[in-house]
């Protein structure tokens, strides 16, 4: 077997995972769902708006003010919906796997032990960690 066709079996592996269904399942009723696709539309709409005032060379601060309070309010209203939760939740798992699957793949390819090979849960960016283990 050549290295392609393990690839292709790596894929249809995670394809077949709980994590990938969930995600694929939430991201399809996302796209059916007309109510939130009619709020992302509107919600493009006002970014659009909004960025046509900040274009404007006499700025209204009171109308950009009150464009800004929608676009806010629209995009929690979103955000906080069970579909849009359980989309951000579904995805949040698929990255996980998906994370990990790669850093394998990148711990092998340095010559680590495929079996044996862990990945740490640092993210390389120090920024955001409490310190080394």
């Amino acid at each position: 077997m050549d290295i392609v066709e393990l690839t292709r079996k790596l894929g249809a592996a995670i394809q077949d995972t709980d994590e990938y269904k969930r995600f694929m399942s939430a991201k399809k009723a996302n796209d059916n769902d007309e109510e939130l696709q009619k709020q992302i539309g509107d919600f493009n709409l006002l970014k659009m708006q909004l960025d046509a005032e900040y274009e404007k060379e006499e700025k209204d601060e009171a109308k950009l003010l009150e464009i800004n309070e929608k676009i806010v309010s629209l995009y929690n209203t979103i955000i906080e919906g069970e579909a849009m939760s359980e989309y951000n939740a579904a995805y949040e798992a698929y990255r996980t796997l998906t994370d990990k699957i790669s850093n394998i793949l990148l711990m092998c390819e340095n010559g680590e032990d495929p079996d044996t090979c862990e990945p740490s849960s640092c993210s390389g960016n120090c920024s955001s960690c409490a310190g080394c283990h």
